[in-house]
Order: structure tokens, then sequence, then C-alpha cells
């Protein structure tokens, strides 16, 4: 495959993830609302709908050539600025089911390949 078209698929699926898991954030908000770190103003949908707009905002920007870079680095960094909500998630699943935690706790370390990935379409954005 041409490295241009690679590049551009990585993208777009990049894009596509950040669509899907905005969208998720208004169709199953109670699942987002829960973790929400408490320390932060606001209630937890306010919190849950403002990462969607952002997650959703932050993929039209990867999806579109012009502004794939900037969007690839606001994606890096809404992946790092989420951490907290993986960390309560992880610490409230303690008591959970061993599959339930399995999920959790797999979370907080696939925030690196995701930071990772989004920083390669950042360098090879145009």
């Amino acid at each position: 495959m041409e490295p241009n078209r690679s590049r551009a698929r990585s993208a777009m699926a990049l894009a596509a993830l950040l669509s899907l898991a905005g969208t998720t954030h208004f169709t199953r908000p109670k699942y987002y609302d829960a973790i929400v770190p408490r320390a932060l103003p606001g209630t937890p949908r306010q919190w849950t709908y403002a990462s969607g707009v952002a997650e959703l905002a932050v993929a039209a920007a990867v999806a579109t050539p012009r502004t794939r870079r900037l969007g690839a680095l606001a994606a890096a960094a809404l992946f790092i600025a989420v951490f907290p909500a993986n960390v309560k998630m992880a610490l409230d699943f303690r008591d959970k089911s061993p599959k339930a935690r399995a999920l959790a706790y797999g979370r907080l370390p696939l925030q690196i390949p995701l930071v990772a990935w989004a920083w390669k379409v950042a360098k090879a954005a145009p």
C-alpha cells in the first residue's frame, strides 16, 4: 500500500474511533457519568456531553486533511485528559467481577498506544 494511502487510512480510522466514542457519550451517557471524577465542577452529565462534543469535533478535525495535524494533536491531548476518568473507573471497579476489572484496568495502559497513534497521525499530516 502507498505510504500516503496508509497514512490517510490511519487518520480515518482514528477519526472513526473518536466519532464512535463521541457518539456513545450521547447514546449511553450514564456509563460516562459514572466515571467522571467528582472533583470536577458541574454535573457529571455536563462533562459527559462536553467530552462527547470534544471527541466529535476532534474526529472531524482529524478526518479533514487541512486540519488533520491540529486534530491529531488535539486527539493526543484528549486521550491524556480523559486518563483521570479511566483511573476513577479502575478504582470503582475493584470490587466488580474479574471480567469487569480486566476491562477497567485494561483501559489504563490503552491510553499509551492511543496517544502514540494520534502523535503518529499528526507527524504524518500534510
